[in-house]
């Protein structure tokens, strides 16, 4: 059994694009993604999971945080936002999610999918 030609395979590489945020600035920062391409799957856009919990940080000195202080251990509520990206725009969608994000390091990760 064959798969589809490598270039069919190109055309359709998805990744998955997973953010932690504030729960404050996750609409914020879902609609930066949705803007610059994320989260479409067919004939629908603004598709996204989300699921909560609580991050835990400790900036260190020369940390600029938007949350707690330097030097103490800090917890916030955050939002995971999960969205499907294509490898033509995942760096346009990661810029934007950056660009919309409260945090001065900003927690995520690009999962390539092998599911066509």
């Amino acid at each position: 059994m064959t798969g589809p030609p490598a270039s069919e395979m190109n055309k359709s590489k998805k990744y998955k694009l997973v953010v932690f945020v504030p729960v404050d600035y996750a609409n914020k920062v879902r609609q930066a993604v949705h803007e610059a391409g994320g989260g479409k799957m067919g004939k629908y856009s603004h598709c996204s999971f989300s699921s909560r919990g609580i991050g835990r940080f400790k900036p260190e000195y020369g940390a600029h945080p938007a949350f707690g202080k330097v030097g103490k251990i800090e917890k916030i509520e955050e939002e995971k936002i999960e969205v499907l990206c294509g490898k033509e725009i995942i760096g346009k969608v990661i810029a934007a999610m950056k660009k919309a994000h409260p945090y001065e390091e900003v927690a995520y990760d690009v999962y390539p999918l092998e599911n066509l």
